[in-house]
Formats: C-alpha cells, sequence, structure tokens
C-alpha cells in the first residue's frame, strides 16, 4: 500500500461516492452526506485508526475542517453514523473475498467491559452474553471470520459471547469454499458432513484432545500450519484498529465501531 498524503481522501470520497447506492429519502437531509461521512469512516481507518467517534471527530474537526465545512455537533455526527449501519454491512459484505477457495476460520472474544463490572454494565444488555475461552471468562460479543491465504476477510459473522464456534461454520463458508482450516473447534463430524453435503468443502482441523489417533496427509499438515493466519489477522484488529471497546454508549454504536475497524482493516489490505 502506498503511503497516503492528505489529499487523498478526495481519492476516497470519489470512490465511495460512485460505490455507494444512491438512494432517495425524504424530510430533512443531514449536513453530511452519507458518503462524506463513510469516508471519514474510512479514512480514519486507513491512517491512524482513533479510539471512539470522539476522537474521530475531534481529528476530523482539527486537521479536514477545510474538507468538510459543514461539519455537524458531535451528537449529530455519532446519530448519523447510527443511521448509516446498514450502510456499513452493504460495503463490508461486497468487500469480502467472498469467492476465496481456501479460508481459515476461528472466533475470538469482544468484551464490552471488564467482566468485574459485567452484572452492572447496562449498555449491551440483553445482548451481550457470558463466553469462556482458553483465555477465561469474557462479557460481551463474539466475531466468527474466516480469512483465504492473502488474510483477506472472507466472511464475518457476529454473536453474543456465549455461542459456540460449531454453531456457525456453515455461516463462513459457501459454494465457492474448497478448503476450511480451524481449531479443534472446528472437527466436529456431524457438521463436517453438513458442509460436505451442501458445499462440497473440506473440513480439516487438527485432532481433539480426546482423540488418540488423527490421519493426516502432508498437505493438510502444511494447511494446519498456517492456520495463524486467523490469529494473526484477529491481532491486528484488536492492536491497531482498536476492534476490542468498552466507549459506545449503545448497541447500535458498538457495532459502528465494530464495522469501521473492520472496514479499515479490509479496505488497507485489499489497497
Amino acid at each position: 500500500m502506498r503511503a497516503l498524503q492528505k489529499h487523498h481522501i478526495v481519492d476516497v470520497y470519489t470512490w465511495v461516492d460512485d460505490y455507494l447506492p444512491k438512494e432517495i429519502k425524504p424530510g430533512v437531509k443531514s449536513v453530511l452526506r452519507d458518503s462524506e461521512l463513510m469516508t471519514i469512516l474510512i479514512w480514519d481507518g486507513l491512517n491512524e485508526p482513533h479510539k471512539n467517534l470522539s476522537a474521530v471527530y475531534s481529528w476530523i474537526e482539527r486537521e479536514y475542517r477545510d474538507y468538510f465545512p459543514q461539519l455537524p455537533k458531535y451528537q449529530n455526527f455519532v446519530a448519523h453514523c447510527h443511521r448509516l449501519l446498514p450502510k456499513l454491512v452493504w460495503l463490508l459484505q461486497t468487500l469480502l473475498a467472498a469467492d476465496a477457495p481456501l479460508r481459515f476460520a476461528d472466533s475470538t472474544m469482544l468484551p464490552v467491559c471488564k467482566l468485574i463490572r459485567a452484572n452492572s454494565h447496562k449498555v449491551a444488555r440483553g445482548v451481550a452474553q457470558f463466553g469462556k475461552n482458553w483465555q477465561g471468562w469474557h462479557y460481551g460479543f463474539k466475531l466468527h471470520a474466516a480469512v483465504d491465504h492473502n488474510n483477506r476477510l472472507a466472511a464475518i459473522v457476529f454473536t453474543p459471547a456465549s455461542e459456540h464456534d460449531n454453531q456457525h461454520m456453515e455461516k463462513l463458508v459457501n459454494s465457492q469454499t474448497k478448503i476450511l482450516v480451524g481449531d479443534s473447534h472446528y472437527g466436529g463430524s456431524v457438521m463436517r458432513r453438513r458442509l460436505w453435503k451442501r458445499y462440497k468443502t473440506i473440513v480439516i482441523a487438527p485432532p481433539h484432545h480426546t482423540q488418540k489417533k488423527k490421519v493426516a496427509t502432508s498437505w493438510q499438515m502444511l494447511l494446519l500450519h498456517m492456520r495463524p493466519k486467523i490469529e494473526a489477522t484477529f491481532g491486528k484488529l484488536k492492536e491497531q484498529h482498536f476492534l476490542v471497546s468498552s466507549f459506545p454508549r449503545s448497541v447500535k454504536g458498538y457495532f459502528v465501531h465494530y464495522l469501521r475497524a473492520l472496514l479499515g482493516y479490509q479496505m488497507g489490505i485489499n489497497s
């Protein structure tokens, strides 16, 4: 990816404005167009991602006021981001590497607060749940994802943290997926047979700890050794794009945050 200069935000805006579907909505129009706000969120992800919308807003107001002279008040900016949620979902779906024949799958926890504060947390109550992985208990959501051999996101599913990986394998593949590589949670025989019957997808996973023996070919072992690709993707999303957050003040706010982080990652790796 080439080094971005300040004026390249115009190129991003041109692409976004051409790419987004045009909609004519009745009522009072927002000060910013949807394509302008989408540009702001994407531009943030392509440069130095900020931890929350407040920091994004301050950065744009300080550094890009000449590009967005009609920038609304912060409260209206946040409300517009929430209204933009369906278009964020649509754009990310169109950018997924949906034709990837080889995919590496895993899940990662997205806590909404520290565990000690879970019982008093109100923002995501009724949606977030308790879940456990090798790191211990968490309260929040879980991101199930698959990436291709170039670390591009190929499929994503958000669930409460209590959902098991095996339950969502089918949503991480499609008819073009030939091989799905995952950890031992993806090795269940029932789902493996279902994916083969429906998509002709081969699932490769290491043996469960209760299994004494499992035969694997050299090419299967090679793919299993490549499985850290998905873990590296989660690491980049959390460390560089601040995917895990406790700042949002609504469930919509959480998913605006998650989606802008994923969009910034996907567009950066596609560049």
